[in-house]
């Protein structure tokens, strides 16, 4: 176990490096599932998500050589279909192998990845997309067995839930739609960039795919797929993580290098709505703390809307920006741990109904707090960075499942962050 020490008070200026997308890279490396031939895939995060995808591949039989950012692997022989609970445990977006292996082997057997600490998950998208390919599923003993006896069949389906699409869901029945017979219409697909990046993946491997990035694709099936080179997209969250560390802490400004800045134009539309100036290339962007900041008031929807996943880092900004901000989540209405941390650092945040009314502060004191998810621990990093004195965070754990390093690049922004053991 280790913990973060944020010592409070620090500039940041120069430029960054973001890293390949985690939540991109989960479903391509499950993809290489897909095909005998041998892949490589490059700019995946070291991360320790990606680490327990290529534990669960290697278990599962797969040739795995990882060195610099690039992952070298080839499924020519999978032992079995079975993704074990020990592993699944550990990350809930291992349930993207269901897709691939029911494709390659007509069966998979993957135990459920349990509870979340934001909130319920389920996994009914998936498995009501993979029924309508022609998958028999049994849930027994906390694993989904599927079987698809005489193989998938593609037919038109609506992913659509009651939240608005499922990323990993529409990963999935894309997956397994690649090899089955016929062709499979997904409406109510999921529009983000990380499920185009899927898709061009399984492109480059011979797949035919049109509309990834649209709520309806279509998938027309192929006997078989072989192996690709592909670069991960840029890791949008992060990005967006990094554009609030500037936001709170950069009067000279931060320089954020290998970035796609369409993929952030919801994040950085508020951030200058705030008062932050922000100036774009294709592949950089620069953004300035705000001269006379104010609040405002946000709600979180499925892309090309405000994520989720940055609604966090947006309470630790708002939490010492003058006047009164509101961020609404109804994605993940329960997505609101990080908020009573911050209060122990002298926040006013009032949570109610997946509502968080936040009235900022003249500064932030620190604390002995503690992460309860991957975002949350964002937050509490962020909002160290301002705090007077030093916060100290623990189950640091947490920020290593999403964020390459990220003590190490705001380190080399300026910050005094110290790593030691808990």
């Amino acid at each position: 176990m280790e913990k973060f020490v944020v010592h409070g008070g620090s500039s940041l200026s120069g430029n960054v490096n973001i890293s390949g997308s985690k939540n991109a890279s989960l479903p391509i490396l499950a993809a290489t599932l897909l095909t005998r031939e041998q892949c490589v895939i490059r700019r995946v995060p070291d991360v320790s998500d990606t680490n327990y995808m290529l534990q669960i591949l290697h278990n599962l039989g797969a040739e795995v050589e990882r060195a610099s950012g690039n992952v070298i692997i080839k499924c020519e022989r999978i032992r079995g279909h079975e993704a074990p609970y020990d592993l699944v445990r550990k990350m809930r977006a291992s349930v993207c192998v269901m897709g691939p292996l029911l494709a390659r082997h007509n069966r998979a057997d993957v135990s459920l990845p349990g509870g979340c600490v934001i909130g319920d998950r389920p996994i009914d998208l998936h498995l009501r997309g993979l029924e309508g390919l022609g998958a028999e599923v049994t849930v027994e003993g906390g694993n989904v067995h599927l079987e698809a006896r005489y193989g998938l069949n593609g037919d038109t389906l609506d992913m659509a839930g009651k939240n608005g699409a499922t990323v990993l869901g529409t990963d999935n029945v894309m997956m397994a739609a690649v090899l089955a017979k016929g062709t499979t219409v997904i409406n109510g697909a999921a529009c983000e960039p990380e499920v185009v990046d899927l898709a061009n993946f399984l492109i480059a491997m011979g797949a035919k795919i049109s509309g990834a990035g649209t709520p309806r694709i279509e998938i027309e099936g192929v006997s078989e797929l072989g192996g690709v080179e592909h670069t991960v997209i840029p890791d949008r969250i992060e990005a967006g993580t990094f554009l609030v560390a500037g936001a709170m802490a950069a009067p000279e400004g931060i320089t954020l290098r290998r970035v796609n800045p369409e993929h952030l134009s919801s994040v950085t539309e508020v951030l200058e709505q705030c008062g932050c100036e922000i100036q774009q290339s294709e592949k950089s962007m620069t953004i300035q703390q705000a001269k006379n900041p104010v609040g405002a008031n946000i709600t979180t929807e499925p892309y090309p809307g405000f994520p989720t996943d940055m609604q966090a880092q947006m309470c630790a900004l708002f939490a010492t920006t003058p006047g009164l901000s509101v961020v609404k989540d109804t994605i993940f209405p329960q997505r609101f741990m990080h908020a009573s941390e911050m209060k122990r650092m002298g926040a006013n945040i009032e949570v109610s109904d997946g509502t968080a009314v936040i009235n900022g502060v003249e500064q932030l004191s620190a604390a002995p707090v503690m992460a309860s998810d991957l975002r949350a621990s964002a937050a509490l990093l962020l909002a160290g960075l301002t705090a007077k004195g030093a916060t100290e965070i623990s189950r640091v754990y947490h920020i290593d499942r999403g964020y390459e390093h990220i003590d190490d690049k705001l380190i080399g922004l300026g910050a005094e962050i110290e790593r030691l053991p808990a």
